[in-house]
């Protein structure tokens, strides 16, 4: 199931996230410290059910979910949302949706790394995680 992306991610690489970040409608100082921040991601799992929990130096982030079951998900920069997480093939979908609106974060292990890739309408970040 979600096995190889169990463990403590460091981020290491990020590109484009204040592009993804306006297009979510984060304030200018939002995206600084967003900018800023180095997020450590926590991935575990309980019988079915999967926890990522991000911790900045602002602000700490926890989700828990079953694959391909909705969930009420209150986003890292503070959006009430409904949530997906699927499987497809050996990479987890994650599909949040509020006010008409979605994003997507695709997250897969690429040469021992996870990489995640946030896409909003047009707009497309990719962020790369190193297990510690």
């Amino acid at each position: 199931m979600v096995e190889q992306f169990l463990g403590t991610w460091k981020l290491i690489l990020s590109e484009n996230f204040d592009d993804y970040m306006k297009e979510l409608g984060i304030s200018f100082g939002q995206r600084q410290l967003g900018n800023l921040a180095t997020p450590k991601m926590i991935i575990t799992m309980d019988k079915d059910v999967t926890t990522i929990r991000t911790e900045t130096i602002f602000r700490v982030n926890e989700i828990s979910f079953r694959l391909d079951q909705e969930f009420e998900e209150r986003t890292i920069d503070n959006r009430r949302a409904k949530s997906i997480v699927t499987k497809d093939n050996d990479t987890l979908i994650h599909v949040q949706k509020w006010n008409g609106n979605y994003t997507t974060i695709k997250r897969k292990i690429v040469d021992g790394n996870m990489v995640l890739e946030y896409i909003l309408n047009d707009v497309t970040c990719t962020r790369v995680y190193k297990r510690v």
